[in-house]
């Protein structure tokens, strides 16, 4: 047996977020999640929206008490825009939310568990996106400040740990480049305009934050993807440099280094895609502060050189590269055949540690998936059987175990995700939870996960059998 022992007052949590977890009850404003879903069901798998997920507006103490039960000492949610903010423009706050979201912190740090919470997880409010566009327009950075003040101001005194945006490059992504978020859209030259936008907006509420002089920390969780090329040639590693340049460097170097990279702006000019920006603008992000970056990982992204021509009529970062599959790679049967590379967390932490001033870290989502059929029925003692996760799990926790005893500045492990969760346009058509949910009854259903991980967070040690 080999034991592995993590820093002392290690996180150990799991995430999810308000538009996936909470339901659509009492909420004044519906987010374009709701709104979509009304209007195309079939864009969601099985037809599922966001209407009652979870229940966890009805179901938080009850589900609490199961995060105490399987040891978590910390969890990430998110505050829905739509649900706290009555009047998007002042910023007032409905009273109603703020009765809600005080009980659910409250009932987390009376259990002694942490809650970190999230301003904006791909939920924007349905009115912005309607009138102004969503973060396509600058007005809308204002609105999201006034709407992060309330927040802080709330509940800022009990809540010691914020976060910005949860992947921001998201909404980018799926809605203005490959059509898996709303509005849909395919213009690269306006997803450049998002993402800076919304970094203008994360910038915005960071100095509200610093200006109520709150005793807490503030930071964004980026899904960063290392890139891994299919040979050692040069063609292949420029690639690989353009995607890590594209997908990740975007937003890791003027949020974590306080520069844009000239590279990258070079392709947007080479492109036309540069987006509209006042030079007081980019100073205020460039000098913008975070105390701590949550990192989300998943699966790994392999590119090589470009073979075949690009044939879109719009700029996405594929111009530069193509997918690759490595052939000898290990593959997820339940998700897609998506790759498995725990050695993508240790690669992260270095790169953390070398390039970006060792900041202070978490790993704030990782995560398994299966579907019902491969984790199985409920067995005789009552627990369902997913153990392809655990030793998923500890192979990943071995490298992120490797990295600190490096140096790496990781304070915690969040796995995603608590109780199985609306999941976006794939609705539950995958399963991530430490429990199951039950879409007919809304019974949660502990698995073996949840107890591996419980022994876990309660010795602050991985203990693993030598193979």
């Amino acid at each position: 047996m080999t034991t592995y022992s993590f820093p002392e007052n290690f996180f150990w949590g799991a995430a999810a977020s308000g538009p996936q977890t909470e339901g659509t009850a009492d909420k004044l404003h519906p987010s374009i999640w709701d709104s979509w879903h009304a209007n195309h069901p079939e864009r969601f798998f099985q037809g599922i929206g966001p209407q009652q997920v979870c229940d966890t507006l009805y179901k938080y103490r009850e589900d609490v008490a199961l995060m105490k039960n399987i040891g978590l000492n910390s969890f990430r949610t998110s505050i829905q825009w739509s649900r706290l903010i009555e009047d998007f423009e002042t910023g007032q706050a409905n009273e109603q939310a703020v009765r809600f979201y005080n009980d659910y912190f409250d009932e987390m740090i009376n259990q002694g568990i942490e809650p970190m919470i999230n301003l904006y997880h791909f939920d924007m409010p349905e009115e912005l996106q309607t009138r102004y566009g969503g973060f396509e327009s600058v007005h809308v950075t204002d609105l999201f400040a006034r709407f992060a003040a309330t927040a802080f101001r709330l509940f800022g005194e009990k809540i010691k740990y914020w976060t910005t945006f949860n992947e921001p490059i998201v909404p980018v992504e799926g809605g203005y480049l490959y059509d898996f978020h709303y509005p849909c859209k395919k213009d690269g030259k306006l997803a450049a305009q998002v993402a800076f936008n919304i970094m203008l907006a994360h910038a915005k509420a960071v100095k509200c934050y610093r200006e109520l002089d709150l005793d807490g920390e503030i930071g964004v969780v980026l899904n960063l993807t290392p890139s891994y090329t299919r040979s050692d040639s040069a063609e292949d590693h420029k690639a690989a440099w353009y995607a890590d340049l594209l997908f990740n460097r975007s937003f890791l170097d003027p949020l974590v280094k306080h520069q844009f990279p000239p590279e990258l702006c070079e392709v947007l000019a080479a492109n036309n895609c540069l987006p509209q920006v006042s030079k007081d603008d980019i100073a205020l992000i460039t000098s913008s502060s975070i105390d701590f970056l949550g990192v989300n990982y998943y699966v790994p992204r392999r590119v090589q050189a470009r073979e075949t021509p690009y044939n879109l009529d719009y700029f996405t970062p594929e111009f530069y590269f193509e997918n690759y599959v490595d052939p000898d790679g290990r593959f997820n049967p339940y998700r897609d055949n998506n790759e498995i590379l725990p050695q993508a967390i240790y690669d992260i932490a270095a790169n953390i540690r070398n390039n970006y001033g060792n900041i202070k870290w978490y790993l704030a989502e990782i995560g398994i998936a299966m579907d019902l059929e491969s984790e199985g029925p409920v067995l005789q003692d009552g627990v369902i059987d997913d153990s392809f996760r655990i030793g998923l799990m500890e192979e990943h926790l071995i490298q992120l175990h490797r990295a600190i005893a490096e140096g790496a500045n990781c304070f915690g492990v969040h796995q995603w995700t608590f109780i199985d969760n609306w999941s976006w346009i794939n609705s539950f058509k995958r399963r991530y939870g430490f429990y199951r949910l039950d879409l007919v009854s809304g019974q949660r259903q502990i698995k073996r996960n949840a107890l591996w991980f419980k022994a876990l967070a309660q010795s602050n040690q991985l203990t693993t059998e030598d193979k």
